[in-house]
């Protein structure tokens, strides 16, 4: 693709602000169109200006309303193919639906593979995302990928509350713990896991450090916080083991339900997200929640995109 055909960035209702951050980082204008519902709650989407032949970014996260917003997604992809824009990039920093990867109980649908089917047959060129729940989604695309990690913007504002202290990288499930180890090698911090025990979505029943945590640092690690009933229950437990000090980082603030206030409640000392999922205004009230801004990390995967360039140097 030439670097002659115009760069154009559109957004969807579930991620405005951190579009015009990007925008802002990238010096273009948001992209005029009306995103918008008609009464019977159906997506109606007008695209305002010309994209014959220009390289178009649509931003949407497909978080709560997950539904909405995935449909708000897919009806924008379909206006940008049928006015002949000639690429078109689904820049989706939270990937709805990610959770839901594989069978593990007979008769139940792998609802992260029907969401790439659904992306790529409304238009998508190619993908641009951050931190999925599991790598292997990649895979369910017939279409390039590129899954950032916010690692770099955590590590930054990390390193700054670590202070020299001795750290464990703490790891809430077996299957974060190569997120967990590459987080340690790079603080040249320890590293442990929980084991945890679940008897139903989002319900844990009990939970096992293996690792030693007495007297450290402990900051746990995960792609994303939901009910935070994993994650005060695992600051619980840490707590009882001997942390001196309880953080947390992670990428994706879904907080649902009653969230806020168990974090509130809990021994953590602070939860560091980033804006991945633009946040409740509750969120403000919580002085334990730390949000980051990835902006700058999208707006250059974005140029980077756009100009033909690597961007191989952004998966850090």
């Amino acid at each position: 693709m030439s670097q002659r055909e115009e760069l154009k960035i559109f957004a969807g209702n579930s991620n405005l602000p951190l579009a015009r951050e990007v925008c802002e980082y990238l010096h273009v204008s948001l992209g005029r169109a009306t995103v918008e519902t008609f009464s019977d709650g159906e997506s109606k989407v007008e695209i305002k200006e010309n994209v014959r032949g220009g390289d178009v970014f649509v931003l949407q996260s497909t978080c709560a309303p997950g539904n909405d917003n995935l449909m708000e997604l897919l009806v924008m992809l379909d206006a940008f193919k049928r006015a002949s824009a000639k690429r078109i990039t689904a820049v989706i920093p939270y990937y709805g639906y990610a959770r839901q990867d594989r069978k593990v109980v007979p008769r139940v649908p792998i609802s992260a593979k029907l969401v790439a089917d659904l992306i790529t047959t409304a238009g998508a060129s190619r993908i641009l995302t951050m931190d999925l729940h599991s790598g292997q989604i990649q895979g369910f695309f017939d279409i390039p990928v590129d899954n950032l990690y916010a690692t770099p913007v955590l590590l930054q504002h990390l390193k700054k509350q670590l202070n020299h202290n001795e750290v464990t990288i703490v790891s809430p499930d077996a299957g974060g713990v190569e997120r967990a180890r590459d987080f340690a090698t790079r603080l040249d911090a320890s590293l442990a896991i929980i084991d945890k025990r679940r008897v139903g979505p989002n319900v844990v029943a009990e939970m096992n450090i293996i690792g030693q945590v007495k007297g450290q640092t402990a900051v746990l690690l995960d792609d994303m916080v939901d009910t935070a009933g994993t994650l005060t229950m695992a600051a619980e437990a840490l707590k009882r083991e001997g942390a001196r000090k309880i953080l947390s980082c992670c990428t994706h603030a879904v907080l649902s339900g009653p969230a806020i206030q168990k974090i509130a409640d809990s021994p953590l000392e602070e939860l560091i997200v980033t804006n991945t999922i633009p946040l409740r205004p509750e969120v403000d009230k919580c002085k334990k929640i730390k949000v980051l801004s990835v902006a700058h990390l999208i707006g250059e995967a974005v140029r980077r995109t756009h100009e033909e360039q690597s961007i191989s140097s952004l998966f850090v």
